[in-house]
């Protein structure tokens, strides 16, 4: 196969800015596959990695390698999501900035790899706790953070942030003046919020990263679209429903606002309590890493997560990749481990290729089992279809 400007042409600009592939392969190593795959067949092509991340798993890791004297601090142990203690970190920014990232403390990962306190009990939906992340942040603010932004993406738990807050000192009490039980179930008990011993929001203020527009509640909120990928079934998703509303109806603030359900209402609890500012997670890192710019100039772009569909659109890195790329005119393709039908990037234009890795590897399993093969392989496939288009 020949390689770029043989045939006369000059070598390509390329920009390659995955998400990471949830559960397989992190955002940094999935990007530096792809490329290797694409220099392979064309070594003298222009190749800019920006790894991404919408402010779910793997945004710390992301926003570290991106920051000039940044650094991980470890806290020690804190509770996970259902109670089991798991290690926390945060990223320190030189300017007082820390970065806290919810599925470090509170993440999904975390509840399927540690188990039900009682396997055959079905209510750990219902139980699941921000209260871990809400120790990360204190910690950073006994430590002098002067501003926090928070990634909410990835999370297992649908208490609207209710055990964050908690943490932080704000009390929730049933009508015998008992502390309610943790988890979104638990709010169907609560009968007053005591704020005295609420810790103060950092000066420099609170940014939420969401990576979805939900909002709280209602047949698009956090619990009846997200609460079955955190293992509710149809009676646990309307606990946690009635759960949210009576949080809602406690709190005040304004459930409908677009993110609020991200992390099952913690954005919501987080902007109502201590007034923060919700945020595109996905547009915030891209602007971090210098996105605009990269693709600005680029003659193709490429882009992935682990599953593309519909939603990959709203909020997501995917669609905050291609929005861009539509913009510049870039030739653009995603990589994904498995892709739905028909799905079509913001102003009707078709993505020119969707590239599955399940596809690739002959199933999902197989890809999983090395993703970084089929990345590479991914990147080899997309540069001979690009010098095929060239000639």
């Amino acid at each position: 196969m020949s390689d770029a400007g043989a045939s006369g042409g000059r070598p390509a600009r390329v920009v390659i800015a995955p998400d990471s592939f949830k559960g397989s392969c992190p955002a940094d190593l999935a990007a530096q596959a792809l490329a290797d795959g694409w220099l392979s067949g064309r070594p003298r092509d222009e190749v800019a990695l920006r790894p991404l991340a919408d402010g779910g798993e793997g945004t710390l890791d992301v926003m570290a390698a991106s920051t000039q004297g940044s650094r991980i601090v470890d806290v020690g142990a804190v509770r996970g999501p259902l109670g089991a203690p798991t290690p926390g970190r945060y990223l320190a920014l030189a300017d007082g900035t820390v970065v806290v990232e919810l599925a470090v403390a509170s993440g999904l990962h975390l509840a399927a790899s540690s188990g039900p306190a009682d396997p055959a009990d079905p209510a750990d939906p219902l139980r699941a706790s921000t209260f871990g992340t809400g120790q990360i942040i204190k910690e950073a603010l006994r430590r002098g953070a002067t501003r926090l932004v928070l990634a909410v993406g990835g999370s297992a738990t649908t208490d609207g942030g209710s055990g964050l807050l908690q943490a932080l000192g704000l009390r929730l009490v049933d009508a015998a003046g008992r502390d309610v039980p943790d988890g979104g179930a638990g709010l169907l008990q609560l009968h007053r919020a005591d704020a005295d011993g609420l810790i103060a929001p950092p000066l420099g203020g609170v940014e939420v990263l969401v990576d979805v527009v939900n909002p709280l509640l209602g047949p698009r909120g956090a619990a009846a679209v997200f609460a079955p990928q955190k293992g509710a079934d149809a009676d646990a998703v309307a606990t946690l429903e009635r759960g949210l509303a009576r949080w809602a109806e406690l709190s005040g603030g304004d459930p409908q606002t677009p993110g609020a359900g991200a992390a099952g209402g913690t954005a919501y609890g987080v902007a109502t309590w201590w007034g923060a500012h919700l945020v595109p997670g996905a547009d915030h890192v891209a602007e971090l890493v210098g996105l605009g710019a990269a693709v600005a100039r680029s003659d193709v772009v490429i882009t992935g997560e682990g599953r593309f569909d519909a939603t990959s659109l709203g909020g997501k890195v995917v669609g905050a990749v291609l929005r861009r790329a539509v913009a510049a005119g870039a030739r653009v393709h995603v990589v994904c481990g498995r892709a739905d039908a028909d799905v079509r990037v913001p102003g009707g234009a078709a993505v020119p290729q969707v590239l599955a890795l399940a596809d690739l590897a002959g199933s999902a399993q197989a890809a999983m089992a090395d993703p970084q093969r089929w990345l590479r392989a991914a990147g080899v496939r997309l540069a001979e279809a690009h010098g095929t288009q060239q000639r």
